[in-house]
């Protein structure tokens, strides 16, 4: 094994010490558990350590590994994920008060899959209130680990920051309009926003069902693979999951990229945009065309507009997703999230048609992007982790610029699946990130892609001193 720290090895190099017994679940469990209490108090990723529930699962692991049992890459391996994922007998509150009671009496779809895998599971990490934009006062706000004065990226904030922290091995973040991506750029790590529907959502609260998308958050390509491949697959209980059956994530993943064809607008990934940001991002081209891919030159719309379509739909939806809580419990929620659902509540079905048809406009201009390529590069956010503030994170609702959205949005619109990896530090010492995004069910080729850039580059081997 390497000489990194346990808390910061990928899940393979794990995985292959619990299966040669290098390792075991219960030496491996109480680490992380210990550097939970230790150091979390900092950093506030967790809303629910689940320290009893992970020590037992830890022992079954033990026990089963013992006996020959072994049941892959995960089994064994301590996890966390976002509090949206119902878990039978533990609170499930996705940062909203009106839901702090709110015990589920079974498992979300994605935590079963992970108990079958084998998965040790840590707890529940902390998000913003409903998974949009801002906290409810009375919730903990996660802190960046590479600066506690920066972005955390929004809705999986907890998961970023657990993961990058060395908390987790891994973790599960859910994104509508770049909540596994905005997070996975702020705090350096990888993230997969899976093909919508590759994932089941059954038993994940939801925000705006038509764009969300459930996905792994891990500090490898191969790492984020492996969580995918055990979560994703058909669901009777929801009838959104595709029927595909479940690929090998890693297939082809330590080929070079020779007869890829990777699409690149410079003026989309680089114009108006953080100037060291968008150097990384041209140097990540350079480093595919090395690995043998084709770099094609493509012409992406001009996204703004139809980005603007976002608040009506994800607003919209979300009143429909609170109808239990919303109006009736209006003012239990956050001023943030309370605006947000306001605003929702205003949009008439003129409105959601309209801004339906732009949605389905800026789908129609991508396809024919992606005609001629098999994935597109480009930034996972305009610029590094922006500096916040108290009113970003508790007041009111206020409009994004369309382009801080412009990388994320339009792939929620499609359901086109995206792999985020870490591509540079700044002159700051902040993480930036290069994004690939591909045609639907091409997760593994994502992974190909995405580990061949890893294999040239060092920026994933970089952590957070915590």
């Amino acid at each position: 094994m390497s000489e990194t720290p346990l808390h910061f090895k990928t899940i393979t190099e794990i995985s292959e010490a619990i299966a040669s017994k290098q390792l075991s679940p219960v030496e491996i469990t109480t680490t992380m558990l210990a550097r939970i209490a230790q150091l979390d108090g900092q950093l506030m990723s967790y809303a629910t350590v689940m320290a009893e529930h992970a020590m037992a699962a830890a022992q079954k692991a033990e026990q089963e590994i013992e006996l020959g049992m072994y049941r892959g890459p995960l089994h064994g391996i301590p996890i966390a994920v976002k509090d949206l994922c119902f878990t039978k007998g533990v609170r499930t509150m996705g940062a909203a008060k009106v839901l702090a009671d709110h015990v589920p009496t079974f498992d979300a779809t994605v935590i079963a899959k992970l108990e079958a895998a084998g998965a040790v599971l840590l707890g529940k990490l902390n998000l913003t209130e409903g998974a949009m934009g801002g906290y409810n006062p009375e919730f903990d706000i996660p802190k960046n680990p590479w600066n506690p004065e920066r972005w955390t990226g929004s809705s999986s904030s907890g998961s970023g920051v657990a993961t990058a922290a060395g908390f987790c091995f891994g973790s599960l973040g859910s994104d509508t309009g770049g909540s596994i991506r905005f997070p996975s750029a702020s705090c350096g790590i990888v993230g997969i926003k899976p093909t919508w529907g590759r994932v089941s959502r059954y038993g994940v609260l939801a925000l705006a069902e038509s764009m969300d998308h459930v996905g792994p958050m891990t500090r490898s390509v191969a790492d984020a693979g492996i969580i995918l491949a055990a979560i994703a697959g058909p669901d009777p209980n929801d009838p959104t999951s595709l029927p595909n059956p479940v690929p090998n994530m890693l297939a082809g993943i330590g080929q070079d990229l020779q007869g890829v064809r990777i699409g690149f607008d410079e003026h989309y990934a680089t114009n108006d945009i953080d100037t060291e940001l968008a150097a990384a991002v041209r140097a990540g081209v350079e480093v595919l065309a090395d690995q043998g891919a084709e770099i094609v030159e493509v012409q992406l719309p001009n996204v703004a507009e139809y980005v603007l379509a976002w608040p009506t739909l994800c607003a919209a939806e979300a009143v429909l997703a609170h109808a239990a809580t919303y109006p009736s419990q209006r003012d239990t929620y956050g001023p943030w999230f309370r605006g947000w659902l306001d605003m929702g509540a205003k949009v008439t079905g003129a409105d959601y048609a309209k801004a339906n048809n732009l949605r389905a406009a800026c789908t129609g201009h991508l396809r024919r992007v992606f005609e001629e390529i098999d994935v597109l590069v480009c930034p996972s956010m305009s610029a590094p982790p922006h500096r916040v503030s108290p009113k970003m994170l508790y007041g009111s609702y206020d409009a994004r610029d369309p382009k801080f959205q412009r990388f994320t949005v339009p792939f929620d619109y499609n359901g086109a699946p995206t792999l985020s990896v870490p591509c540079g530090m700044n002159s700051e010492g902040l993480p930036l990130s290069i994004q690939f995004v591909g045609k639907h069910l091409t997760e593994p080729l994502l992974c190909r892609v995405g580990h061949a850039y890893e294999r040239a580059t060092p920026w994933h081997n970089l952590h957070p001193d915590v």
